[in-house]
């Protein structure tokens, strides 16, 4: 079930306040599957559930294409969570978590590029 919009915001304060931590204590530089771990530990000790890696299937026309695409995090079954690591994020970076929304039928995801000076230049919300 899809959370509303009220229910959704506590969940993404608590989920960009654990990136803020994650990037304050690790600084840019690392690979994306560190931020996604020290994400993940962040997001539990806060007592949010959350999954890692979730495969999820396609389904094209009648034809189910099993573990089509994981998510690096799902948080409260309502919020997916894109962990990058790269020079700039790009619009297929944007464009790839529009369609997991999609593709879940959720309405809020967040991208995280850790490989930048300031966190607050590297978190990008996408909703539909």
């Amino acid at each position: 079930m899809a959370l509303s919009y009220p229910e959704l915001v506590p969940v993404t304060s608590a989920v960009i306040h654990a990136a803020i931590e994650v990037h304050r204590h690790l600084g840019p530089g690392l690979l994306e599957n560190v931020y996604e771990e020290a994400m993940y530990w962040e997001l539990v000790e806060s007592g949010l559930a959350v999954r890692r890696q979730h495969v999820h299937a396609i389904v094209y026309k009648t034809h189910v294409i099993p573990g089509a695409y994981r998510l690096d995090l799902l948080v409260n079954d309502a919020v997916v969570v894109e962990i990058k690591s790269v020079e700039k994020v790009l619009p297929v970076h944007k464009s790839q978590v529009k369609t997991y929304l999609k593709m879940i039928e959720r309405h809020v995801g967040l991208v995280f590029n850790f490989n930048v000076d300031q966190m607050r230049h590297g978190i990008f919300r996408i909703s539909l």
